[in-house]
Order: structure tokens, then C-alpha cells, then sequence
């Protein structure tokens, strides 16, 4: 499956720059500052900031995929409703 690189301008502290993602990627981007109350700008400048060495698209890529990485866990720690964890072994099952 190919999938098309958009390249879109973007602010950054200011200055304007652009990054090259896949659609997906901005797609989860903009999820992630939507959930956090935060612009898309803001978001980009608060991982350029935590990657402060390398490529700007990269670190983007790496910080969608963990945050969607890490979500099931943070649900299910949480106690939410559609999520899961495999259960253990030797672990018990409480029926309700």
C-alpha cells in the first residue's frame, strides 16, 4: 500500500516552516492536539523542543506512534470501557 507525503507549512515558535508527513500522521497530529486543547502549531513546537536534534517529520512520526502505542495501556490503567489488557497468568477472573 503507498501512501501520499503531504507537505504542509506550519509555525513554529514563530517561524514558518514545513513538514513533510503522511496523511495518517497528520490525521493522528491533529487528534492528539484536539484531545489536548492544543493547536496543531503548539503541538509541533512542544516535540521540536523534546527532539531538539534531527528530523522535525521524524520525531512527529515517532510521537504519534507512541502516544497511539501507549493509549490502550492508559485506558485500560484507567478503568475505560473498550479497552483491554491480556490477562496474566495464573490470573483470576471476577465475574460481576
Amino acid at each position: 500500500m503507498q501512501t501520499e507525503i503531504l507537505k504542509r507549512s506550519i509555525v513554529i515558535a514563530r517561524h514558518k516552516t514545513s513538514v513533510s508527513l503522511e496523511d495518517n500522521f497528520w490525521n493522528g497530529l491533529k487528534e492528539i492536539a484536539d484531545a489536548r486543547d492544543q493547536s496543531i502549531s503548539g503541538l509541533v513546537t512542544t516535540i521540536k523542543m523534546a527532539h531538539e536534534q534531527g528530523n522535525l517529520s521524524s520525531a512527529i512520526r515517532q510521537f504519534v506512534l507512541a502516544y497511539y502505542r501507549e493509549r490502550p495501556l492508559i485506558g485500560a490503567v484507567a478503568g475505560r470501557p473498550g479497552t483491554s489488557q491480556p490477562a496474566r497468568e495464573g490470573a483470576s477472573v471476577a465475574s460481576a
